[in-house]
């Protein structure tokens, strides 16, 4: 094995997920996750890169964000919040 290899990851800080809400301007609700909220949420107000559901509905404004320690944990977290009411996302959102 040779010593000096280094892996890709070694000396990378770990990244937080973060599960996050947006507001459209037609008042519904996208859920999504990033590592990066605020580009995340530039690209859904004004690039290519946004999630098709938000490129009719724009501006968008984040009303919830939460963080997590790996994707994996983001996700099913994502998951479960798509999952509920708008009546359940909003109670979400106020706590």
């Amino acid at each position: 094995m040779d010593i000096n290899w280094v892996p890709a990851f070694a000396g990378m800080t770990k990244q937080m997920w973060q599960v996050y809400i947006l507001e459209c301007a037609d008042k519904t609700l996208y859920t999504g996750i990033t590592v990066d909220l605020v580009r995340r949420l530039q690209e859904h107000n004004t690039s290519k890169l946004g999630a098709k559901y938000t490129k009719s509905r724009r501006p968008v404004k984040i009303v919830y964000a939460k963080k997590f320690r790996n994707r994996s944990v983001a996700s099913i977290a994502e998951s479960k919040i798509k999952k509920l009411s708008r009546a359940e996302k909003t109670k979400l959102i106020a706590a």
